[in-house]
Order: C-alpha cells, then sequence, then structure tokens
C-alpha cells in the first residue's frame, strides 16, 4: 500500500513516514503544498495525508485542486486545534477523514487502514433535488440556473440535507456533522443558519424545499408551491 505526506513540519513527518514504513507501508513524503499537488496527480496513492498548514499552497488548496481534477484518492487532514479552517471546510472540499495534531500514531494507523479497507469509488459529481443542485467539486449551488452564493457552512449545511433528503433530521445530527467538534456553543445556531439558508434557495424562487418538522427537526425534500414563513418556522 503506497501513501503521499504532505507535511512540513520534517521532524514529525519523519516520525510518521518511518512508523508508516514499520506497519509494511510505502511513504512517500513532500513538504509543501506545490510539490505534494504534483506527487498526488503524477502518482497512484492509496491515501494521503495532507497538513493543512503548508507553504507555497495550503492543504486546502491542494485538495480543492486533487477534486477539480478528479482524482479521488482517500485524504486524511491533519491540522492543529488552532487551524484557520475547521472540520466543516475540509469535508466541503472532498477530504474523507480528519485528524488534529497532536494525535496517536495508533489512531493514525487506524485510519489509514479504514480509507484503504473503503477505498474510492468515483464520487458523483452533482447532488440533484427538484431544481436545486450542488455540485462537490466547484463548490456551487444553482437553482435552475442561476447561481446562489452561500457561505463555507450554509454550503455544508446543505450539502449534508441534501445527502440525507427526505429524511428528518435533529438539530443535534446536524451539529454532529456540519460543525466541529469542539464547537461550545447551543443547537439555536442551527435554527439561525437553517432561516439563513432558506432565505436564500427557496425564498426567492417562491418555492418551499427547506421544512421544520416541529420537535424532531429538518427536512429537505423536492420544490414544492411556496408558503409563509410563519407555517414552514426557522
Amino acid at each position: 500500500m503506497r501513501i503521499l505526506l504532505v507535511e512540513d513540519e520534517k521532524m514529525l513527518a519523519e516520525t510518521v513516514r518511518r512508523g508508516l514504513t514499520n506497519e509494511g507501508f510505502v511513504v512517500d513524503v513532500t513538504h509543501d503544498g506545490v510539490s505534494g499537488l504534483w506527487a498526488a496527480t503524477e502518482n497512484p496513492y492509496d491515501v494521503i495525508l495532507l497538513d493543512l498548514m503548508l507553504p507555497l499552497k495550503n492543504g486546502y488548496d491542494v485538495l480543492k485542486e486533487i477534486r477539480e481534477r478528479k482524482i479521488w484518492t482517500p485524504v486524511l487532514m491533519l491540522t492543529a486545534k488552532d487551524g484557520e479552517y475547521d472540520q466543516t471546510d475540509a469535508f466541503d472540499l472532498g477530504a474523507d477523514d480528519y485528524l488534529t495534531k497532536p494525535f496517536s500514531f495508533l489512531v493514525l494507523v487506524a485510519r489509514i487502514r479504514a480509507l484503504i479497507r473503503r477505498g474510492a469509488p468515483e464520487r458523483p459529481m452533482v447532488l440533484t433535488l427538484g431544481t436545486l443542485s450542488l455540485d462537490p467539486v466547484s463548490r456551487s449551488v444553482r437553482r435552475g440556473d442561476e447561481l446562489i452564493g452561500l457561505t463555507p457552512r450554509e454550503y455544508g449545511l446543505l450539502q449534508y440535507l441534501m445527502r440525507r433528503h427526505d429524511q428528518v433530521v435533529s438539530k443535534n445530527e446536524i451539529l454532529d456533522n456540519v460543525w466541529d467538534p469542539a464547537f461550545e456553543g447551543g443547537d439555536n445556531v442551527v435554527e439561525v443558519y437553517i432561516g439563513y439558508l432558506r432565505r436564500k434557495i427557496d425564498g426567492p424562487f417562491g418555492v418551499q424545499t427547506l421544512t421544520t418538522v416541529r420537535g424532531m427537526g429538518y427536512q429537505i425534500s423536492a420544490d414544492k408551491p411556496g408558503r409563509s414563513e410563519s407555517t414552514s418556522g426557522t
């Protein structure tokens, strides 16, 4: 099994490389984003371990370009706790897993083996629900032909809901899957972002796809004629 490690902390990279080699993996190492992107696009790998804060090109840009080139190798993001971005942004761009430094080497190996077992099936290019579409590669959202501008958090929320369309999802499920695990705020933040999202994907188009199921959570489904805000709530 061949692994690409893109990590600018050379001592850490060497420690990880040596440990993975002892576990039977073949490990290629690069120390900046440009070299990492080149290696990822020129060679076949079973897993890519990608640091977030890299010189020349950060890990998010590397990941975005890898996915834009339709390379679906599983990517495990490595980042410090005080990273500028969070787990949601990594998953939005196509990461498969996420590990915060400092991490246990045993946990790293377990995550790698899990990704290898899962493999890298080609991912669906566009999620579609009625006239609403979401393209995970370009991170664009459209209602028909009209482009809708969303913040990264709104995009992550919409993507999660669309992947579970026609199901009722609770606030806790949304927090667990869209917000960072370290988030310590209340679940009312979900209501706020549901309202933001509804006003962008539904309101201007006179349709209702995102509804509140009182006492249970939220549901997204194919287009229905729009109703008043007081009917569905936030």
